[in-house]
């Protein structure tokens, strides 16, 4: 373990440690969430420990809360965490060859990890910063859900607070440098938002919760279809 921090430069290393603070923030806000809404205690965190998978956590309490069935919940679930999949080939170089590290590196596998690598080309570095960054948020995450469970239980309402909004803007902030790009903007914003927001409207007074988030997937579908835009032109 010593050998990780070493190899990792102190800008990465501050970034990690900035990174795992705003998950365990948001590991507190899923905790309140779900313990205030009704769940037991028991439930964040051990969903937590073994799901380890923030946004599709958020989803599927989100589900359960809002009275939809648990099929419902899980396949929510397992669509937001597929993206997991194409990260899983993308680094699998990291992961190391043995089948514990292979198992483990995936149960760590997050957003802000993947990013890590990527951003690198040395192997060690990149070998250091998955690690690192996994361990580090696997350890922040839980500790938030933890101590945002017990103040949950104290908690009348977390929208008063704004808990609720916590990881959407979590993720709008990773999202947004991405918009940087014409290409990504207008396929995101005016094809595949515009259409899939439309379809989950139009669909949730007839379906239950749960489902009409998953058939706003197919403004993913839409977008593909759509004729790509000019490419941005080059200022002189």
């Amino acid at each position: 373990m010593h050998s990780l921090w070493r190899t990792l430069d102190r800008g990465t290393l501050r970034d990690i440690a900035l990174v795992c603070l705003a998950d365990a923030m948001v590991g507190a806000a899923f905790g309140a969430i779900a313990v205030s809404g009704g769940l037991p205690l028991w439930v964040p965190v051990v969903m937590s420990l073994l799901v380890f998978a923030g946004g599709a956590q958020f989803a599927a309490v989100g589900v359960v809360l809002s009275g939809g069935a648990p099929i419902a919940a899980v396949a929510a679930g397992l669509v937001l965490n597929a993206r997991l999949l194409p990260f899983g080939f993308a680094i699998g170089d990291v992961l190391g060859g043995r089948w514990w590290t292979r198992l483990t590196g995936a149960h760590l596998m997050t957003d802000e990890a993947v990013a890590f690598v990527l951003r690198d080309g040395d192997p060690r570095r990149r070998h250091a910063a998955f690690w690192a960054c996994g361990l580090g948020l696997f350890a922040s995450w839980n500790a938030g859900v933890v101590l945002g469970a017990l103040a949950g239980r104290g908690i009348g309402d977390t929208a008063a607070l704004g808990l609720d909004a916590a990881f959407p803007a979590v993720l709008l902030a990773l999202v947004l440098p991405s918009l940087a790009e014409r290409n990504v903007r207008t396929a995101a914003l005016r094809r595949a938002c515009a259409s899939g927001a439309a379809v989950a409207v139009a669909a949730t007074p007839f379906l239950p919760a749960g489902l009409p988030v998953l058939l706003a997937l197919t403004g993913l579908v839409l977008a593909m279809r759509a004729p790509a835009p000019p490419p941005d032109r080059e200022v002189p």
